[in-house]
Protein backbone atom coordinates (compact mmCIF):
# COMPACT_ATOMS: atom_id res chain seq x y z
CA UNK A 1 0.00 0.00 0.00
CA UNK A 2 2.60 2.63 -0.77
CA UNK A 3 2.03 6.14 -1.26
CA UNK A 4 -1.78 5.45 -0.18
CA UNK A 5 -3.33 8.09 1.20
CA UNK A 6 -2.85 8.67 5.12
CA UNK A 7 -6.23 10.43 5.17
CA UNK A 8 -8.56 7.86 7.85
CA UNK A 9 -12.51 8.25 7.20
CA UNK A 10 -13.96 9.91 9.97
CA UNK A 11 -16.15 6.68 10.61
CA UNK A 12 -12.93 4.69 11.15
CA UNK A 13 -11.50 7.24 13.77
CA UNK A 14 -14.08 8.15 15.64
CA UNK A 15 -14.71 4.83 17.81
CA UNK A 16 -11.21 5.22 19.03
CA UNK A 17 -11.53 8.80 19.53
CA UNK A 18 -14.98 8.49 21.79
CA UNK A 19 -13.27 5.52 23.64
CA UNK A 20 -10.86 7.37 24.72
CA UNK A 21 -12.66 10.50 25.86
CA UNK A 22 -15.10 8.08 27.76
CA UNK A 23 -12.19 6.87 29.39
CA UNK A 24 -11.08 10.51 30.32
CA UNK A 25 -14.08 12.20 31.44
CA UNK A 26 -15.18 9.31 33.49
CA UNK A 27 -18.49 9.35 35.49
CA UNK A 28 -18.85 13.42 36.00
CA UNK A 29 -16.74 14.79 33.74
CA UNK A 30 -14.03 17.24 33.55
CA UNK A 31 -14.29 18.34 36.98
CA UNK A 32 -11.37 21.21 37.51
CA UNK A 33 -12.30 22.55 34.16
CA UNK A 34 -16.19 22.97 35.33
CA UNK A 35 -15.13 24.79 38.22
CA UNK A 36 -12.57 26.81 37.17
CA UNK A 37 -13.56 27.84 34.13
CA UNK A 38 -17.37 29.54 33.11
CA UNK A 39 -18.92 27.67 30.63
CA UNK A 40 -19.43 31.13 28.58
CA UNK A 41 -15.42 31.91 28.01
CA UNK A 42 -14.08 31.44 24.49
CA UNK A 43 -10.51 30.47 23.90
CA UNK A 44 -8.15 30.31 21.25
CA UNK A 45 -5.66 27.42 21.59
CA UNK A 46 -2.77 26.20 19.36
CA UNK A 47 -1.35 22.74 19.42
CA UNK A 48 2.41 23.47 18.75
CA UNK A 49 5.70 21.27 18.15
CA UNK A 50 8.12 21.38 20.89
CA UNK A 51 10.46 19.19 18.27
CA UNK A 52 11.07 19.09 14.92
CA UNK A 53 9.12 16.03 13.41
CA UNK A 54 6.68 14.24 11.23
CA UNK A 55 2.65 15.03 11.90
CA UNK A 56 0.50 12.46 11.77
CA UNK A 57 -3.07 11.83 13.24
CA UNK A 58 -4.20 15.62 12.77
CA UNK A 59 -7.78 14.75 12.07
CA UNK A 60 -8.12 12.22 15.33
CA UNK A 61 -7.22 15.15 17.23
CA UNK A 62 -9.15 17.65 15.62
CA UNK A 63 -12.14 15.37 16.57
CA UNK A 64 -11.78 15.04 20.28
CA UNK A 65 -12.62 18.61 19.98
CA UNK A 66 -15.43 18.80 18.25
CA UNK A 67 -16.29 15.33 19.75
CA UNK A 68 -17.24 17.47 22.80
CA UNK A 69 -18.41 20.54 20.76
CA UNK A 70 -19.60 20.36 17.55
CA UNK A 71 -19.15 24.11 17.09
CA UNK A 72 -15.22 24.25 17.62
CA UNK A 73 -13.72 26.19 14.88
CA UNK A 74 -10.35 24.77 13.48
CA UNK A 75 -7.47 25.77 11.41
CA UNK A 76 -5.22 22.66 10.35
CA UNK A 77 -1.88 24.34 9.44
CA UNK A 78 -0.06 21.28 9.33
CA UNK A 79 -1.99 18.17 7.76
CA UNK A 80 -0.37 14.95 7.86
CA UNK A 81 2.63 14.55 6.10
CA UNK A 82 3.98 17.48 6.90
CA UNK A 83 7.80 18.26 8.13
CA UNK A 84 7.33 20.41 11.10
CA UNK A 85 10.55 22.44 13.15
CA UNK A 86 10.72 23.52 16.68
CA UNK A 87 7.80 26.17 17.42
CA UNK A 88 5.76 25.56 14.15
CA UNK A 89 1.84 25.53 14.85
CA UNK A 90 0.05 22.27 13.93
CA UNK A 91 -3.53 23.21 14.61
CA UNK A 92 -5.33 26.24 16.00
CA UNK A 93 -8.63 26.13 17.68
CA UNK A 94 -11.13 28.85 18.75
CA UNK A 95 -14.19 27.81 20.61
CA UNK A 96 -15.08 26.54 23.90
CA UNK A 97 -12.55 27.10 27.07
CA UNK A 98 -14.09 24.25 28.45
CA UNK A 99 -13.81 22.01 25.39
CA UNK A 100 -9.90 23.10 24.87
CA UNK A 101 -9.48 22.07 28.61
CA UNK A 102 -11.21 19.11 28.31
CA UNK A 103 -10.06 17.65 25.12
CA UNK A 104 -6.47 18.80 25.49
CA UNK A 105 -4.96 15.58 26.43
CA UNK A 106 -6.75 13.18 24.08
CA UNK A 107 -5.94 15.00 21.59
CA UNK A 108 -2.48 15.29 22.26
CA UNK A 109 -2.32 11.55 23.30
CA UNK A 110 -3.15 10.54 20.12
CA UNK A 111 -1.49 12.94 17.85
CA UNK A 112 2.05 13.10 19.47
CA UNK A 113 1.94 9.27 18.99
CA UNK A 114 0.98 8.89 15.53
CA UNK A 115 3.65 11.87 14.95
CA UNK A 116 6.32 9.81 16.87
CA UNK A 117 5.31 6.82 14.28
CA UNK A 118 5.43 9.28 11.39
CA UNK A 119 8.71 10.84 12.49
CA UNK A 120 10.42 7.43 13.00
CA UNK A 121 9.34 6.12 9.67
CA UNK A 122 10.15 9.41 7.80
CA UNK A 123 14.00 8.95 9.50
CA UNK A 124 13.97 5.43 8.21
CA UNK A 125 13.08 5.91 4.56
CA UNK A 126 15.26 8.78 4.44
CA UNK A 127 18.20 6.40 5.66
CA UNK A 128 17.69 4.22 2.62
CA UNK A 129 16.63 6.93 -0.20
CA UNK A 130 18.65 5.55 -3.33
CA UNK A 131 17.82 2.11 -2.94
CA UNK A 132 14.56 1.88 -4.32
CA UNK A 133 13.55 -0.21 -1.27
CA UNK A 134 10.26 0.16 0.51
CA UNK A 135 10.10 0.82 3.90
CA UNK A 136 7.20 -0.88 5.59
CA UNK A 137 5.32 -1.67 9.35
CA UNK A 138 4.15 -5.33 10.63
CA UNK A 139 0.85 -6.43 13.21
CA UNK A 140 2.81 -5.54 15.83
CA UNK A 141 0.49 -1.97 16.57
CA UNK A 142 -0.89 -1.01 19.97
CA UNK A 143 -4.22 -3.09 19.83
CA UNK A 144 -7.23 -1.03 18.85
CA UNK A 145 -4.97 1.72 17.15
CA UNK A 146 -3.76 -0.41 13.64
CA UNK A 147 -5.22 1.52 11.64
CA UNK A 148 -4.39 5.08 12.63
CA UNK A 149 -0.43 3.86 12.98
CA UNK A 150 -0.44 1.97 10.05
CA UNK A 151 -1.99 5.38 8.47
CA UNK A 152 1.21 7.30 10.22
CA UNK A 153 3.50 5.04 9.11
CA UNK A 154 2.19 6.07 5.81
CA UNK A 155 2.37 9.41 6.27
CA UNK A 156 5.83 9.04 7.12
CA UNK A 157 6.82 8.03 3.38
CA UNK A 158 6.74 4.42 4.68
CA UNK A 159 3.83 1.35 3.25
CA UNK A 160 1.98 -0.88 5.39
CA UNK A 161 2.21 -4.69 5.54
CA UNK A 162 -0.83 -6.50 5.85
CA UNK A 163 -3.37 -5.09 8.26
CA UNK A 164 -4.23 -8.88 9.71
CA UNK A 165 -4.48 -12.38 10.15
CA UNK A 166 -7.26 -11.91 7.19
CA UNK A 167 -5.70 -10.26 4.12
CA UNK A 168 -2.56 -12.17 3.53
CA UNK A 169 -0.78 -15.80 3.91
CA UNK A 170 2.28 -15.16 5.98
CA UNK A 171 3.57 -18.52 6.82
CA UNK A 172 5.93 -18.31 9.72
CA UNK A 173 8.39 -20.38 11.74
CA UNK A 174 5.93 -22.26 13.37
CA UNK A 175 3.60 -23.00 10.86
CA UNK A 176 6.30 -24.73 9.21
CA UNK A 177 7.30 -27.01 12.07
CA UNK A 178 3.86 -28.10 12.41
CA UNK A 179 3.36 -28.95 8.50
CA UNK A 180 6.27 -30.31 8.24
CA UNK A 181 8.15 -27.93 6.20
CA UNK A 182 8.75 -25.11 4.22
CA UNK A 183 7.06 -26.47 0.64
CA UNK A 184 4.34 -28.38 2.44
CA UNK A 185 3.11 -25.87 4.27
CA UNK A 186 3.06 -23.39 0.60
CA UNK A 187 1.17 -26.03 -0.91
CA UNK A 188 -1.28 -26.25 1.54
CA UNK A 189 -2.04 -22.50 1.94
CA UNK A 190 -2.53 -22.71 -2.32
CA UNK A 191 -4.74 -25.06 -2.02
CA UNK A 192 -6.88 -23.53 0.81
CA UNK A 193 -6.83 -19.35 -0.11
CA UNK A 194 -8.63 -17.76 -3.37
CA UNK A 195 -6.40 -17.10 -6.39
CA UNK A 196 -6.32 -13.17 -5.17
CA UNK A 197 -4.69 -13.74 -2.09
CA UNK A 198 -0.72 -13.91 -1.76
CA UNK A 199 1.53 -16.19 -0.36
CA UNK A 200 4.80 -14.91 1.79
CA UNK A 201 6.75 -17.52 3.56
CA UNK A 202 9.57 -16.38 6.53
CA UNK A 203 12.53 -18.40 6.17
CA UNK A 204 15.72 -18.35 8.00
CA UNK A 205 18.55 -20.32 5.90
CA UNK A 206 19.71 -20.47 2.01
CA UNK A 207 18.91 -23.66 2.32
CA UNK A 208 15.15 -22.58 3.13
CA UNK A 209 15.02 -20.38 0.77
CA UNK A 210 15.62 -23.02 -2.34
CA UNK A 211 12.92 -24.93 -1.28
CA UNK A 212 10.48 -22.54 -1.04
CA UNK A 213 11.04 -21.12 -4.54
CA UNK A 214 10.56 -24.79 -5.98
CA UNK A 215 6.71 -24.25 -5.19
CA UNK A 216 6.88 -20.18 -6.18
CA UNK A 217 5.74 -18.47 -3.76
CA UNK A 218 4.67 -14.78 -4.09
CA UNK A 219 7.37 -13.21 -1.42
CA UNK A 220 9.66 -14.43 0.77
CA UNK A 221 10.27 -12.79 4.39
CA UNK A 222 14.49 -13.47 4.81
CA UNK A 223 14.49 -13.64 8.71
CA UNK A 224 17.24 -12.32 10.37
CA UNK A 225 19.92 -12.61 7.45
CA UNK A 226 22.90 -10.64 7.55
CA UNK A 227 23.98 -8.72 4.59
CA UNK A 228 26.00 -11.36 2.70
CA UNK A 229 23.19 -13.62 3.05
CA UNK A 230 20.62 -11.03 1.91
CA UNK A 231 22.71 -10.22 -1.00
CA UNK A 232 22.89 -14.45 -1.65
CA UNK A 233 19.05 -15.00 -1.35
CA UNK A 234 18.67 -11.84 -3.46
CA UNK A 235 20.76 -13.83 -6.53
CA UNK A 236 18.95 -16.92 -5.85
CA UNK A 237 15.26 -15.37 -6.15
CA UNK A 238 16.21 -13.68 -9.43
CA UNK A 239 13.22 -11.36 -9.00
CA UNK A 240 10.67 -14.57 -9.15
CA UNK A 241 9.19 -13.15 -5.58
CA UNK A 242 9.07 -10.28 -3.68
CA UNK A 243 12.20 -10.01 -1.20
CA UNK A 244 11.53 -8.63 2.28
CA UNK A 245 14.33 -8.29 4.82
CA UNK A 246 13.08 -8.07 8.62
CA UNK A 247 14.75 -9.11 12.08
CA UNK A 248 16.02 -6.30 14.24
CA UNK A 249 16.87 -3.76 11.62
CA UNK A 250 17.53 -0.43 12.55
CA UNK A 251 18.28 3.14 11.84
CA UNK A 252 22.12 2.55 11.65
CA UNK A 253 21.88 -1.09 9.77
CA UNK A 254 18.73 -0.25 7.46
CA UNK A 255 20.91 1.12 4.71
CA UNK A 256 23.35 -1.70 4.17
CA UNK A 257 20.13 -4.16 4.47
CA UNK A 258 18.76 -1.56 1.38
CA UNK A 259 21.99 -1.96 -0.37
CA UNK A 260 21.31 -6.04 -0.79
CA UNK A 261 18.78 -5.71 -3.36
CA UNK A 262 15.89 -6.66 -1.47
CA UNK A 263 12.33 -4.99 -2.10
CA UNK A 264 11.07 -4.41 1.31
CA UNK A 265 12.61 -3.83 4.57
CA UNK A 266 9.62 -4.70 7.29
CA UNK A 267 10.36 -3.25 10.89
CA UNK A 268 8.13 -3.60 13.94
CA UNK A 269 9.42 -0.78 15.95
CA UNK A 270 7.84 1.52 13.94
CA UNK A 271 4.56 0.97 15.67
CA UNK A 272 5.82 -0.34 19.01
CA UNK A 273 8.81 1.29 20.38
CA UNK A 274 8.62 4.57 18.35
CA UNK A 275 8.85 7.57 21.14
CA UNK A 276 6.00 10.17 20.83
CA UNK A 277 6.90 13.56 19.04
CA UNK A 278 6.63 16.23 21.56
CA UNK A 279 3.81 18.84 20.88
CA UNK A 280 1.84 20.85 23.27
CA UNK A 281 -1.53 23.03 23.53
CA UNK A 282 -0.55 26.45 24.44
CA UNK A 283 -4.09 29.07 24.89
CA UNK A 284 -3.11 32.12 22.79
CA UNK A 285 -3.91 35.13 25.22
CA UNK A 286 -7.22 37.59 23.68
Amino acid sequence: MKGASACLPDILIEPVIKAALLEDLGRTGDITTDAVVPATVVATGEIVAREPGTIAGVRAAELAFRLLDPTMQSCILAPDGTQVGCGDVVMRLTGSARTLLSGERVALNVLCRLSGIASATAQLVAAVEGHGVTITCTRKTTPGLRALEKAAVRAGGGANHRFGLDDAVLIKDNHIAIAGGVAAAIERARRSVGHLVKIEVEVDTLEQLKESMGVSPDAVLLDNMTPDQLREAVALVQGRAVTEASGRITLATAPAVAATGVDIISVGWLTHSASSLDLGLDVVPA
